[in-house]
């Protein structure tokens, strides 16, 4: 049936709910397990939004509330 079950420890560590999806991928020689996050997650709010803008070739996506909030804080680092 394809099903898995994770230690508690290891949901609460990762912030996993029971039934919640999880990503497996094969790293080198390793498997790692991953909490399933859509594509279209602002990487800064973490708000899921058809809306949200793709940036850099599709290596970041951000809501408006996290440009916004991106850009405070380089402001202030800069």
């Amino acid at each position: 049936m394809g099903r898995l079950v994770l230690p508690i420890e290891l949901r609460r560590n990762l912030n996993i709910k029971k039934g919640e999806p999880v990503e497996f991928f094969v790293k080198n020689e390793n498997i790692v397990l991953k909490k399933y996050s859509p594509n279209l997650t602002c990487k800064v709010t973490g708000t899921v939004s058809e809306d949200n803008l793709i940036l850099a070739k599709g290596k970041v996506i951000l809501s408006r509330e996290g440009v916004d909030q991106l850009l405070r804080e380089l402001e202030i680092t800069l």
